[in-house]
């Protein structure tokens, strides 16, 4: 009779849950070390203060949570998660001007992180193989040079330490993870980290809406790693509850955190939409702060003899500045590179070693993207430089997005696919995107919010007519809502 086989998860967030999910898959049993106390609702704790602020499942990410937990989308939009197709349902502001609302098939789903985190763990852990310990951390990790065999854990609840054995580790504790300082320990090299942080703040708030307004799309605006110190952008993303959650976002400055300053920060932005939107909401909450922006990449699949047992994925080998909202999408992928190597060559030799370069892989084009942007701004620490083919790979992004605003559909199509996690970067430099690029960037299609003429009718606008303005939407506003000074006053 063969022994049973255990896998022990460090972290009981989004990817450690993703993670337990596929492992059930491969072994008898499953225990989750969670530091924190689990809600049993859609609530905050204590280890997610980021949960506070613009969270969202890129459509990369969704078609991954899907295969994992199947019916799983289909769970949180029944508990007011919304699937929002890009950019068909979503306002976007780029550095060249507005996308153009062409219906597609990249669905992105938007929420708060609480919902999606509850949603997951509450679905994973009906899985009668998978365990939770919460209430518990990590101390360190149990074996040697060539094999991991269990880590020892502080169990705040019995307040002992106890050792547990596993047949393979998982490392998902986020950005406080401390591999890289346990390894040593067992004779093992630390990994090369980068980083890359490019002094961004945030300020996010939630806001109650007017009846009927909750239904308008997420806005984003602007963000531009060319435009001088300082600039802010922001975005607007309609949660669960029938609140916004509103988040401003500064380079080269610090977003406020009391109502008058947020208000005015708010309407600073390269476009004054969310400014006049949350000008007819109430607030909701308070204004959570944050700096915790950097990139930061640890590279474990470069070291050379890899333990068997161990391996490390989500934010404890990435963390991605925030704004591209790639986190938690590239976790879910993740979980899928675990599967496929698990279903490929099961638990034997060199399982270990084939998880964390495929892990690695799975999240390099979103990091790449991050980097090839912040790298560019004035105000980044880094421990690296920009190479040339990320250079001009920036500049070219940048034409790209003049094309993409003049509706170029081979150009756009690339454009989203990327930022999407739908395809690599190299999808930007597709024949039919380099052509269409090429072709010159046009004049935009919009030179105000693309609303449809029944979310301007809800906002109390006519639709433009035809003619001259014919596909552009001028900046809503309703008659004795803005002062006159209002950069909506007089349109």
């Amino acid at each position: 009779m063969r022994e049973p086989t255990h896998a022990l998860v460090l972290g009981g967030g989004l990817a450690g849950m993703l993670a337990a999910s596929v492992l059930a898959e491969h072994v008898d049993t499953v225990t989750i070390v969670e530091r924190d106390r689990l809600p049993e609702q859609p609530e905050p704790r204590r280890g997610l203060p980021q949960a506070h602020h613009v969270h969202g499942l890129m459509a990369g990410g969704v078609n991954a949570l899907e295969a994992l937990l199947p019916g799983a989308v289909a769970h949180l939009v029944s508990h007011g998660a919304r699937l929002v197709d890009v950019p068909g349902d979503v306002l976007i502001l780029t550095e060249r001007g507005w996308i153009p609302r062409v219906p597609g098939k990249r669905f992105a789903l938007t929420c708060s992180r609480w919902l999606l985190d509850w949603g997951v763990r509450r679905l994973v852990l009906r899985h009668n193989r998978i365990a939770v310990l919460e209430d518990a951390k990590a101390e360190e990790l149990v074996g040697g040079p060539t094999r991991i065999t269990g880590a020892r854990v502080q169990d705040g609840g019995r307040g002992c330490t106890q050792q547990i054995n596993a047949d393979l580790v998982v490392d998902a504790t986020g950005r406080s993870s401390r591999a890289g300082q346990w390894l040593p320990l067992l004779g093992l090299p630390a990994p090369r980290e980068e980083l890359v942080d490019p002094g961004i703040a945030y300020s996010t708030r939630r806001f109650t809406p007017p009846a009927g307004l909750h239904e308008l799309p997420p806005i984003n605006l602007g963000y531009d790693p060319w435009r001088p110190l300082p600039f802010r952008f922001g975005a607007l993303v309609p949660l669960e509850n029938g609140q916004w959650l509103v988040t401003l976002t500064g380079r080269g400055v610090l977003p406020p955190g009391d109502h008058r300053g947020f208000v005015e920060f708010a309407r600073s932005l390269p476009h004054p939409v969310i400014a006049d939107l949350i000008a007819l909401a109430e607030p909701a909450g308070p204004i959570r702060r944050t700096r915790s922006t950097a990139n930061h990449r640890r590279f474990y699949e470069k070291i050379s003899h890899w333990p068997e047992g161990f391996v490390v994925l989500g934010d404890a080998i990435t963390t991605h500045n925030p704004v591209y909202g790639h986190g938690m999408s590239v976790a879910a992928c993740q979980a899928m590179a675990l599967r496929e190597v698990l279903r490929q060559h099961g638990l034997v030799a060199g399982t270990a070693r084939r998880i964390q370069r495929a892990v690695a892989c799975a999240g390099r084009s979103a990091y790449q993207l991050s980097v090839i942007e912040d790298l560019v701004q004035p105000t980044v620490e880094t421990n690296r430089s920009l190479a040339v083919w990320e250079r001009w790979g920036r500049r070219y992004a940048s034409r790209l997005m003049l094309r993409v605003a003049a509706g170029g559909r081979a150009a756009t199509d690339a454009l989203l696919d990327v930022y999407t996690l739908l395809g690599p970067l190299r999808r930007c430099a597709s024949p039919g995107a380099v052509f269409d690029t090429l072709r010159g960037p046009g004049r935009p299609l919009h030179d105000g919010p693309p609303f449809t003429a029944d979310e301007l009718a809800v906002l109390g606008r006519e639709a433009p007519r035809h003619g001259s303005a014919q596909n552009r939407c001028r900046p809503f506003h309703r008659t004795g809502d803005h002062p006159s000074d209002s950069p909506l006053a007089g349109t």
